[in-house]
């Protein structure tokens, strides 16, 4: 008797055979509507956009970036913790990036703000790579996997914003700054989105060739996400319509 095993056409049981988690999404209560694991990052992220500048004036800016930052880390934990190595590793470089960033205003040392920005981003850098490793193996358009596309662009913008904040750090000048704007994480978290949606409002601008280097690089960066990855759902979106289309698919 020859046994005939069915194809996995379907993009929903390829889905479902690459990532098993996606089971164990959480749901809203008394909903049948399921929270993807890189909602809570993405609100984060975008709180941070949203409030910072309406609580500027009860708390001070850098302790303001690094409640938020606090949060961000959190949730971008949340968002790679679906594996029990990549969650450790994880959290291991979140809680020296928050003990680097909080030790700063107990022991005055210039350190510590570095150590905390290299840790920054060198976390940030690591949820993007796990969350786009998880985006090219999925097969499927999902709401996880465009907020999942969202959170990596965001996440670019931070990483290189810690870039910008410890090049400033280690080599007073690199960039020209308004003379009432301060050289915080928060005004290069600015500067770096303007950079890499090429805006150029020309009011921060590099000075130094290692400035001017790496905020070329981001400004490819932005473009080359763009370039590849959003083709590459829109294909991904393409593809599952027609098969969607065709007789006798769901």
């Amino acid at each position: 008797m020859t046994r005939v095993v069915p194809l996995l056409t379907n993009p929903a049981n390829i889905r479902g055979k690459g990532n098993p988690d996606m089971a164990k999404q959480l749901r809203i209560p008394f909903t049948q509507v399921q929270i993807g694991r890189f909602l809570f990052l993405l609100i984060s992220i975008v709180l941070m956009f949203v409030l910072r500048p309406f609580l500027e004036d009860f708390v001070g800016m850098s302790v303001l970036m690094n409640i938020f930052l606090s949060v961000i880390l959190i949730s971008g934990i949340y968002a790679v913790s679906q594996k029990k190595g990549v969650f450790i590793v994880a959290l291991v470089i979140a809680l020296l990036t928050l003990v680097a960033e909080w030790s700063a205003y107990f022991v005055k040392t210039p350190s510590f703000p570095v150590m905390g920005n290299a840790l920054g981003a060198l976390f940030l850098a690591y949820t993007a790579a796990i969350i786009l490793s998880y985006l090219f193996a999925e097969h499927e358009i999902t709401g996880d996997v465009i907020m999942g596309a969202i959170c990596v662009y965001f996440l670019i913008g931070l990483i290189w914003a810690f870039v910008f904040s410890t090049l400033e750090m280690l080599q007073p000048g690199s960039f020209q700054m308004p003379q009432e704007t301060g050289a915080d994480l928060s005004h290069f978290s600015y500067y770096s989105y303007v950079t890499l949606t090429t805006l150029g409002y020309g009011d921060i601008t590099p000075i130094s060739a290692p400035a001017r280097s790496l905020a070329l690089l981001e400004a490819i960066t932005g473009q080359l996400f763009i370039a590849i990855l959003i083709a590459r759902l829109v294909g991904i979106h393409i593809s599952q319509s027609m098969f969607r289309q065709q007789p006798g698919k769901d």
